[in-house]
């Protein structure tokens, strides 16, 4: 019953163990499903199955009947075209980064969005080029197809290697979409959960300074060759500055520019974005600034840039993947596809929380997947969505993934009719535009000092995968920063709080001791706290700050008792001692023997119960003992563990824990357990945790039911009236408020 008194309540109910509650109130029976129940299940078919099925895979079946045609067509043609005109110019300059010809970024900024559009969930992300992912890709692509080093660079081989490139890029691209689909039709959506904030925060900048030293080559035009490999970014480096006297000027100064105006135009977008009807198309105007000016200056000829060139009209006949290239890229591919599918569902969660509506992790899987695999057999190169464009979607009025087709719209025109005015347009400008898109990643570098003051293990996570990835590559520094993060999830846990705990406030609360001033600890009691899972690589340490909790080792207080009552078994034997109705009194001078002695080299026994029967009284261990034997203190007869905390015990830990339950109950001190979880009991039931000395008796619902028990218990072992009523199993409540003050307004005695 429970009585509210101002904000204040009254409860009162008896002290409940594990074993009364269940006795009082009756446990439903729930049937728990098996493996195969659960398999039946997913393979069962009926109409509704196959409908949830359908709309499920194909979630355009789901928003385009319900599409407000009137109200949101609008405000997606024009959030479309904002978005095409961004997915060309990122689509050019992203594939600088995956070392292809430009023009077959245009591929991976169209045939991904088609796809996206019937099969994706998120209605305002922009599917297509991503700077990570193409920077990924790239380092594959320089891997297996190296610049020439014989330095003969003629037209044809420079077309050849142009080549080689694109089918590993499409390849790579195709194997990931691969994965990525399997992952989706598996159900291994949840993967992502491995991929923390800080280490995804982490990795994309990492990945910006990647992109930033990759574009150097093309801002001072600079035959720099590829280096992929473990502090590739290092010799790049030293390949860039031991040339840096060949630098184009003409191609620096326009880099250095472009990139001025478009970081300005995108903080003045930044800062007026409320006051502003659609962020200013800076890379857009720039571009065509760019292009005409080399147009009509002729830079290419009067100063010798680099310019994009032809782009070849239409589309090529889509190809098969190279099967060789897979058993060369495998590695590649796995860590493109999870990096590429956490960034998409990361924005994807983002923009659903924002509007309010679904996203399938699963389905995002099965959606990028088909997206590169159509867009690796068109020799296009992975996709997620890009940060960048995924905001111009959304910021311009995006309603659906309409706004996607008409961006497709857009780079659809630009293959088909007019590639050919970004001939002349300079690949530093390109480049340029590309560290343009890198602001908002490179900004993540604030992020390490406010983690430190949140969370010093999070900003450790995102150092070290910083560092990581920055100087043994994208690949290799993903797996060692996934592989360090569970390792602090194994040193966290490992590790676990361990707390003593004490009333506060004389009230049915428990927090640390250590925490408040008015506490109340009832003598002779320890409360222990442990905040974690119990399991292997753990229950030492547990067992450690038990023992340092209680102050003293069970099994050392054992062994000397067991010693003790050999030596007193064998001065009775001897006649040195003489018992009397209060204690022993030696008769006789002691002399000093070994403990080795007495072990006789039966150490097991020592670990045995203390047994008094064949004494003629019986032993108090906390009186004076004969003259020469010596035990240690035990001020302790009960000990609550707080398990509210522990979600799980395994196998091994339950060995430990059980043995070191018996070493307390064997020197008289008694052990409570409080807060297990449901079917905790049921799980220490079949493991055989429980035997004649640790008991089901021994749980309780809350640590205030233990103490209240122990208190009881200890008022009845020193009040004969109590304890004659007991003896009689009398049924009576009585309201009992023991000498500590700590009242327990209901009890059954």
């Amino acid at each position: 019953m429970v009585e509210p008194v101002g904000n204040h309540y009254v409860v009162a109910r008896p002290v409940y163990s594990e074993n009364l509650f269940n006795e009082e109130h009756e446990k439903l029976h729930r049937y728990h499903k098996t493996f195969w129940d659960h398999l039946k299940l997913y393979f069962c078919c009926s109409p509704q199955r196959v409908k949830k099925i359908a709309l499920g895979l194909f979630p355009i079946l789901s928003w385009l009947p319900a599409y407000r045609f009137r109200e949101w067509i609008l405000s997606d043609i024009v959030s479309g075209i904002n978005t095409g005109l961004v997915a060309v110019l990122q689509g050019l300059a992203f594939a600088l980064l995956v070392n292809v010809p430009p023009g077959y970024g245009l591929y991976a900024a169209f045939f991904p969005v088609l796809v996206y559009f019937i099969f994706g969930t998120s209605r305002h992300i922009s599917a297509g080029p991503f700077p990570v992912l193409s920077l990924m890709v790239g380092g594959a692509v320089v891997r297996l197809v190296p610049d020439d080093s014989a330095g003969n660079g003629t037209s044809i081989n420079i077309s050849a290697i142009n080549e080689e490139r694109v089918m590993v890029a499409a390849s790579v691209t195709f194997l990931s979409g691969i994965f990525q689909l399997l992952l989706g039709i598996l159900q291994f959506g949840f993967i992502v959960i491995y991929l923390s904030q800080s280490l995804i925060s982490g990795f994309t900048t990492a990945a910006a300074i990647h992109v930033l030293v990759s574009q150097l080559k093309f801002m001072l035009q600079l035959p720099v060759p590829g280096f992929n490999k473990p502090f590739g970014i290092i010799y790049t480096l030293e390949s860039v500055f031991s040339q840096i006297t060949k630098t184009n000027i003409a191609d620096l100064v326009t880099s250095l520019v472009v990139l001025v105006i478009v970081f300005l135009v995108k903080e003045m977008n930044d800062r007026y974005k409320a006051k502003l009807p659609t962020p200013i198309p800076i890379e857009l105007i720039v571009t065509v600034l760019a292009a005409l000016i080399s147009y009509f200056v002729n830079f290419e000829e009067k100063f010798n840039v680099a310019v994009v060139g032809k782009l070849e009209e239409g589309f090529q006949a889509p190809v098969a993947p190279d099967v060789a290239i897979f058993q060369k890229c495998a590695g590649d591919s796995i860590s493109i596809a999870i990096v590429g599918f956490a960034v998409a569902f990361s924005v994807a969660k983002v923009y659903s929380i924002k509007h309010d509506y679904p996203v399938d992790g699963n389905q995002e899987l099965i959606a990028f997947g088909l997206g590169n695999i159509v867009g690796g057999s068109f020799k296009g190169f992975a996709s997620s969505t890009a940060l960048s464009r995924s905001g111009v979607q959304e910021s311009t009025g995006g309603k659906t993934q309409i706004a996607g087709i008409v961006s497709a719209v857009i780079v659809l025109i630009v293959i088909l009719a007019i590639g050919f005015l970004l001939a002349p347009l300079q690949k530093s400008v390109l480049a340029s535009l590309a560290l343009g898109n890198l602001k908002g990643m490179l900004m993540q570098f604030k992020e390490v000092g406010v983690l430190w003051r949140k969370d010093k293990y999070d900003c450790v996570i995102w150092v070290v995968t910083f560092l990581a990835a920055v100087f043994l590559g994208l690949d290799i520094g993903l797996a060692t920063a996934v592989a360090f993060q569970l390792l602090t999830v194994v040193i966290r846990s490992q590790i676990p709080s361990c707390t003593v705990l004490a009333n506060v406030g004389r009230s049915n609360i428990y927090r640390n001791r250590k925490d408040y001033t008015d506490i109340y600890e009832p003598e002779g009691v320890k409360i222990f706290r442990c905040a974690s899972p119990i399991f292997f690589a753990n229950i030492e340490f547990f067992r450690e700050k038990l023992i340092t909790a209680v102050g003293f080792n069970p099994l050392r207080v054992l062994r000397k008792r067991n010693k003790a009552l050999r030596k007193i078994r064998k001065m009775l034997k001897k006649g040195e001692l003489q018992v009397t109705p209060v204690r022993l009194i030696c008769m006789a001078n002691h002399t000093l023997e070994s403990d080795e002695e007495l072990d006789n080299n039966r150490v097991e026994e020592l670990d045995q119960p203390t047994n008094m029967t064949d004494m003629p009284v019986q032993i108090n261990w906390g009186a004076d003992l004969p003259p020469g034997i010596t035990v240690p203190r035990v001020d302790i007869h009960s000990i609550i563990l707080d398990f509210s905390a522990v979600s799980f015990l395994d196998f091994s830990a339950m060995r430990v824990l059980q043995k070191t339950l018996k070493e307390f109950i064997r020197i008289d001190v008694d052990i409570y357990i409080t807060g297990a979880h449901e079917g905790f009991l049921d799980k220490l039931e079949r493991c055989a945790f429980f035997d004649e000395e640790i008991k089901p008796s021994m749980f309780f619902l809350t640590i205030h039911d233990a103490v209240l028990h122990i208190l009881l218990k200890k008022d009845i072992a020193s009040s004969p009236k109590l304890k004659l009523a007991e003896e009689k199993g009398s049924s009576n409540n009585y309201i009992i408020i023991p000498s500590n003050r700590l009242r327990s307004r209901e009890c059954t005695v």
